[in-house]
């Protein structure tokens, strides 16, 4: 079994689905914890209660990604609560789909590329300042990015652009023993636009119909992989995106 005991694990949007699976993922394998949230302050209060219930030490620290100011005074909070940070998971973003090309707004664009995009951007900038020698840094990103889908033109093109930085990143800090890996996950069961059952009905019919397996990922498909990410045995795996897709073409 993987061990992160003395280890330190900021992730960011950890309130729920995603992030919170692979926030008590780590818990559960030793690590302290930072949980990020933005405004939810009751699910965030949630997970540090489940966390503390595993024994493992938790802080919560609200902070908005789209805010460089918030980015910094998170990493400083956490590092002080903790003396340091091992691992960091830019995983906080929002969705958006079944909107065409021609009906987004300028509204929509800025929202989703100030959270997704210029978060994870400046997320990532921090985690390079701050994460400790063999450290961890990993990007959550989207299937869309790989297999474009009609009506996620935004949303893709948000999630795409960090891909690139984690490529550029892993170059510049490799010698430090740090890997900067990214984790392309399927659309996610019970999290993002399908937290609520019957959400989106067609285009679950059809994402499932795209994957030989014949369902939507889970969050703790995920969070197995930000586990292998996050341990000793991907020490040499460096500036790579996995996608976990169960061999879906869409």
């Amino acid at each position: 079994m993987n061990s992160l005991h003395h280890k330190t694990a900021l992730i960011t949007g950890s309130a729920r689905g995603l992030g919170k699976a692979i926030a008590e993922r780590y818990a559960a394998l030793g690590a302290n914890i930072v949980i990020n949230y933005s405004r939810d302050i009751s699910s965030a209060d949630e997970v540090v209660s489940n966390i503390k219930a595993m024994g493992a030490n938790v802080i919560a620290i609200r902070a908005d990604v789209s805010k460089v100011a918030d980015i910094e005074r998170l990493f400083k909070e956490a590092k002080a609560a903790f003396g340091k940070i091992d691992i960091v998971v830019a995983n906080a973003g929002i969705e958006m789909v079944e909107t065409p090309v021609t009906a987004f707004t300028e509204e929509q664009f800025d929202r989703l590329f100030a959270i997704n995009t210029k978060g994870a951007y400046f997320t990532m900038q921090q985690a390079a300042k701050t994460v400790e020698d063999n450290g961890r840094i990993i990007y959550i990103a989207s299937s869309t990015t790989a297999f474009p889908v009609a009506g996620m033109a935004v949303y893709g093109g948000s999630k795409i652009t960090p891909r690139y930085l984690v490529d550029v990143l892993s170059k510049e800090i490799g010698h430090r023993g740090v890997t900067v890996n990214s984790i392309i996950p399927f659309a996610v069961d019970h999290s993002g636009i399908f937290a609520e059952e019957g959400s989106y009905p067609e285009l679950r019919k059809s994402l499932i119909d795209s994957c030989p397996m014949k369902r939507l990922a889970e969050v703790e498909d995920v969070a197995n992989i930000a586990e292998f990410f996050a341990s000793g045995l991907s020490s040499f795996v460096n500036g790579q995106h996995l996608l976990v897709n169960g061999g879906a073409t869409q």
